[in-house]
């Protein structure tokens, strides 16, 4: 028995953003955005769409959402957009991710609450007269991380070397506008780093203890749509067909892992991120020909699967294969490159094996 669910409405394709206004069918809104926003025009074209609808412009966050600006933010946005009841996140993950927590409505408005639900593990008090969590609607302007139809965020705390994962009943975007002609301006260092995260989710839904038939499916197909595309893109980083084709690859990841969750890979890359600052990206597909390694032989489907991402029925021509993949675009495949000697290494494997998606992997820890 197996089940595969995902409620957000997606909208994509060039000018798909003109269908801004219908989505919000006359709500009042705030933008959270990234502040390159405004120099890129963005802002002003969800303005002109939008019009008096718009309430507020948040265009401060920054990468990686921390504890530290992101709760006085969130109070400000429970104290002064209470009567926008939408919040459009245009922008990547970070700025979809942020717009997710500021989403969430606690009891007092007090960012400890959502805290303090984060640590637990809790879950908020669904929405009623005096809790009214705001309505997503994402607009990616990268290819990759997949926020936009998925319900899960990635809150840092850098001052206590640790992270924490909000996923609430209200953190599902109602709707994702997929829209490539916002991705043309994408530099190619952000470009790189969000179609390795789009390939990652792919396979690590695929060896992944929660994979369902329509997950490998859509995950298979990601991944061999990201191999084709990103080193074609990044020799045409204004190839509108390319993004488009890039920005599907990472919709359908993003479709995939919103019912798998990540695994190994994504479990490794929250320490390699936290402490050497490689970027999330890279952090969590570097690792990925060595997982590869351990994954196949572990389950016959599994196998075939990814053996058939990779055009071989050879697990050593597979491995080589992504290697030479991740190489070719300039990423190390090994640890050492990052700082992470062998013996230390297999600590973290061991570590972030027993994580919450370590658990994921289909090999258990003591086989590792």
């Amino acid at each position: 028995m197996w089940n595969y669910h995902n409620p957000v409405k997606v909208i994509a394709g060039v000018n798909s953003l003109e269908k801004l206004p219908a989505l919000l069918g006359g709500r009042s809104c705030i933008l959270v955005t990234f502040p390159e926003a405004r120099g890129l025009g963005l802002v002003e074209r969800v303005h002109q769409l939008v019009g008096e609808q718009l309430h507020g412009v948040i265009d401060t966050i920054a990468p990686n959402p921390d504890v530290q600006w992101l709760g006085p933010l969130y109070e400000q946005v429970q104290r002064d957009y209470t009567a926008a009841p939408v919040i459009i996140a245009l922008g990547g993950g970070s700025a979809i991710d942020s717009a997710k927590a500021l989403l969430c409505a606690t009891p007092h408005g007090k960012f400890e609450e959502l805290l303090e639900v984060l640590e637990q593990g809790d879950q908020l008090p669904a929405a009623s007269a005096a809790i009214a969590h705001k309505a997503l609607i994402a607009i990616p302007t990268t290819a990759g991380t997949g926020s936009e139809v998925t319900p899960w965020a990635t809150i840092w705390d850098q001052a206590g070397a640790r992270k924490h994962s909000l996923h609430q009943a209200c953190t599902w975007p109602e709707a994702a506008i997929i829209d490539a002609g916002l991705m043309s301006s994408l530099p190619a260092g952000a470009t790189l780093a969000s179609g390795l995260d789009a390939l990652s989710h792919a396979l690590e839904s695929i060896w992944n203890v929660n994979r369902n038939p329509v997950s490998m499916s859509l995950a298979v197909q990601a991944a061999r749509q990201v191999m084709v595309t990103l080193p074609a893109l990044m020799c045409d980083l204004g190839n509108v067909q390319l993004r488009s084709d890039m920005a599907q690859a990472a919709l359908l990841a993003g479709l995939a892992f919103s019912n798998t969750k990540t695994a190994l890979a994504h479990s490794l890359s929250y320490d390699i991120t936290l402490q050497h600052g490689v970027p999330h990206g890279i952090a969590c597909s570097f690792s990925l020909p060595l997982i590869l390694e351990m994954a196949l032989g572990s389950d016959v489907q599994v196998d075939t699967a990814l053996l058939s991402t990779f055009d071989t029925t050879e697990p050593a021509i597979a491995q080589a294969r992504l290697r030479h993949f991740l190489q070719k675009l300039g990423v190390a495949t090994d640890p050492a490159h990052y700082g992470v000697e062998p013996q230390v290494w297999e600590v973290m494997v061991n570590k972030a094996a027993r994580g919450p998606r370590g658990r994921n992997f289909i090999r258990s820890l003591a086989t590792v």
